[in-house]
């Protein structure tokens, strides 16, 4: 089969590198990729949203199955052009796609089916927004209500901080995405992810892992898009994933075809485990950067016969395999992200860290400019390592990371260190 997977990112090159295990495969292109990703697929220069030239090119080539894995192409319909087109893709469609595209459609949906979240109020105008606020008790959470590239959450720590976010949104601080906000309690407890698959009908559970969010160790300093992961995540317990399935995935999935908008791709759950039980910080419809860099080399089933089962409605199925090993990853970043950074540096030890064991190196955000690797983005690799636990999966990965160098970079020095102080 011919496949396209679109997307640049480091969730990117570990979903090239596990397709590109599959028997099924003849040819493997992304668009646009990146210079980690050039190494195991064609890839060309055709960025996520441009529909009409992905398409064209999907055409061109006669592409058999497009795996669509960014968050903005999905919320923005890509799916559903491209089966407008004729082509085969991984969803959901653009209607179900509101489970990331609307945290407060989300809010709703868990309101009216009894999914436990944050009390919250959703909200069109900033005056009211700012009385619900002073009522909760502090820190409160202000959310843009659409797509903010996950940025679009405000924790306020005090009153006059919570007034500040409602006005910063609604004048237009991130966009259209704050025509409306989400005003909620703070929850306490310790994240997790989960993810699930679906097919419209039939759902079903695939791991869990703990990321990292915030750019310094101990969890200091601004939230990133996760400089770091690991799975299995000991919060996330068998019986806690069953859990998670009853309370959660699967009343979400019976609502989503409730309301006549099955979803059928990959559900994404951020949670809360606080001393009331789990609850729901937020759904997204698409596999999870960086989580996916660690679940990819668990997982022991061959990806693309998956992926094409949930397209066609055939987990029924399907039987996920898993290896019982750690995954371990450390993102590896440009000095001044999350914020502004440079670019262009020349990255160099790559081989040697590739050869220690356990040890696959996703690339995020690299180009290859005259023969050499460079730093092209904020987070710009994915050092990821497996052992038989955490510990060695750690040790593995920060003994690659201690290889590698280009001016600036850095990486947070305590991935796993929930899972450690366990024990």
């Amino acid at each position: 089969m011919k496949i396209l997977l679109v997307g640049s990112g480091g969730r990117e090159h570990a979903l090239a590198w596990k397709l590109s295990a599959s028997p099924l495969l003849t040819k493997l292109y992304c668009a646009p990729g990146n210079a980690g990703i050039a190494d195991i697929a064609e890839c060309v220069p055709i960025p996520a949203m441009d529909f009409d030239g992905l398409i064209a090119f999907a055409r061109e080539k006669k592409i058999d199955f497009a795996v669509v894995a960014p968050d903005q192409p999905l919320i923005g319909g890509l799916w559903d052009a491209f089966e407008a087109a004729g082509i085969r893709a991984t969803g959901p469609n653009k209607a179900a796609a509101a489970l990331e595209g609307s945290k407060g459609f989300v809010k709703d949906l868990c309101a009216e089916y009894g999914i436990p979240t944050a009390a919250y109020r959703r909200f069109a105008q900033a005056a009211p927004a700012k009385a619900f606020a002073d009522t909760l008790g502090l820190p409160v959470v202000v959310k843009a209500d659409g797509w903010a590239a996950g940025k679009g959450v405000i924790i306020a720590h005090t009153t006059a901080e919570a007034h500040k976010a409602i006005d910063f949104m609604f004048e237009g601080g991130f966009g259209e995405s704050g025509h409306a906000v989400v005003v909620e309690e703070f929850m306490e407890g310790e994240e997790g992810s989960f993810f699930a698959l679906s097919d419209g009908t039939t759902v079903l559970p695939m791991a869990g892992a703990q990321d990292h969010k915030q750019v310094f160790d101990g969890d200091k300093g601004p939230n990133t898009g996760g400089m770091g992961a690991y799975s299995p995540a000991p919060a996330l317990t068998p019986a806690m994933e069953a859990e998670v399935m009853r309370r959660f995935i699967e009343p979400t999935a019976a609502a989503m075809r409730d309301k006549g908008m099955p979803f059928a791709g990959v559900m994404y759950l951020g949670l809360m485990f606080t001393k009331d039980g789990p609850k729901l910080v937020e759904y997204n419809c698409r596999f999870g950067d960086p989580e996916t860099q660690v679940l990819m080399p668990r997982l022991k089933s061959d990806l693309l016969t998956v992926l094409l089962a949930m397209r066609d409605g055939m987990l029924k199925d399907v039987d996920l395999r898993w290896s019982d090993e750690t995954a371990l990853t450390v993102a590896m970043a440009s000095k001044g992200y999350p914020g502004s950074y440079d670019k262009g540096q020349v990255i160099t030890g790559l081989d040697a860290a590739a050869k220690l064991p356990g040890v696959q190196i996703f690339h995020a955000g690299t180009e290859r400019r005259d023969g050499k690797i460079v730093a092209s983005g904020g987070r710009v690799l994915n050092v990821t390592a497996t052992g038989k636990d955490v510990a060695e999966a750690q040790a593995r990965a920060y003994a690659a990371v201690d290889l590698i160098h280009w001016d600036g970079c850095f990486a947070r020095r305590d991935i796993g260190w929930r899972a450690l102080a366990r024990k």
